[in-house]
């Protein structure tokens, strides 16, 4: 294949031509991406204004289509769902009609975007809504939480929640379905010591349910955990026909680790192990497992030895 030489000359003026276009091809882009067009953006509606007496509920989805006339530098960055996020609308109306007019606020909806961007028209352009009887109620907080601790640390005692109720209003149909309510997730990593946050609550997922307070304060008692064993007398239950029955032998040893708070304190009181005679009586074992049927809640419990205990029953 013959090898095409090129004088300096000649490849001086390649060089020149192939930067002349570039820079056409760039400039007829610019000029193209700056000229106005228009283009469909999905968008979230939310609301404001919201009626005071009465319990809204949309008939149809949060997302409209915007007709927005913008550039194309917008245009193309509306396939990255850079702008608009959102849009407000208000609910004023709702005092009178059960409908909403976006045609009304296009005004005001334009004002929330970019001074370079103008909404066309919406669809669709009207907003429909159901009424009910607006109450409200109070129910129990719940956190949620991601929490790492120290090697040794853990909490300690119960996390205490300040408030530990919301107050929720709205449809009642649709408050008959809540019983609890939660927070944002909590996360806090490699614990040593008692914390205490504020934390959000979760927002609704419906526009028509307002929560109070919006924030509550958390406080996670956290300690230094050491292992204790107790000697706890064993139970026996299920003894429906009042067996004569020796336990060998009588107590059980439980391992488990306490915080160092609660060390003294919690001894085998707190702690109930038992066997079941049904294991014997039912299923023929000759030996009759022990299990911890109550254990204090913010310990963590090891193991218990002897796990299985031998027994006789005296006719």
């Amino acid at each position: 294949m013959p090898f095409i030489k090129l004088t300096k000359v000649e490849r001086k003026r390649i060089v020149v031509m192939i930067t002349c276009v570039i820079c056409a091809i760039a400039t007829w882009l610019y000029i193209a991406l700056d000229q106005k067009y228009p283009y469909i953006v999905k968008t979230q509606i939310l609301y404001k204004d919201e009626p005071q007496k009465k319990a809204f509920k949309p008939l149809q989805p949060d997302v409209v289509d915007l007709k927005v006339e913008g550039t194309g530098w917008q245009l193309l960055f509306s396939r990255l769902h850079i702008r608009p996020q959102s849009v407000t609308v208000s609910l004023a109306k709702l005092n009178t009609h059960n409908y909403i007019l976006f045609s009304e606020q296009l005004t005001q909806v334009n004002r929330q975007l970019e001074t370079s961007q103008k909404i066309i028209s919406i669809k669709p352009d009207t907003l429909y809504f159901d009424f009910s009887k607006r109450t409200s109620k109070r129910v129990p907080l719940k956190l949620l939480s991601k929490l790492s601790f120290a090697k040794q640390y853990g909490i300690a005692n119960e996390v205490k929640l300040t408030p530990s109720y919301v107050n929720i209003s709205g449809p009642q149909d649709e408050l008959a379905k809540i019983s609890s309510w939660y927070t944002d997730t909590l996360k806090l990593n490699d614990l040593q010591k008692t914390s205490t946050s504020k934390i959000s609550i979760q927002k609704n997922s419906s526009n028509n349910i307002n929560i109070y307070p919006s924030s509550v304060s958390v406080r996670i008692p956290v300690d230094e955990f050491t292992e204790k064993t107790v000697e706890v007398p064993l139970k026996v239950i299920n003894n429906n026909d009042f067996y004569n029955l020796k336990l060998y032998p009588k107590k059980v040893a439980v391992t488990f680790m306490v915080s160092l708070s609660s060390y003294a304190e919690v001894d085998e009181d707190f702690i109930e192990a038992v066997v079941d005679v049904n294991e014997w009586k039912e299923l023929n074992h000759h030996q009759l497992t022990v299990k911890i049927s109550r254990f204090p809640a913010y310990c963590r419990f090891i193991k218990v030895v002897p796990n299985k205990v031998n027994f006789i029953i005296e006719k």
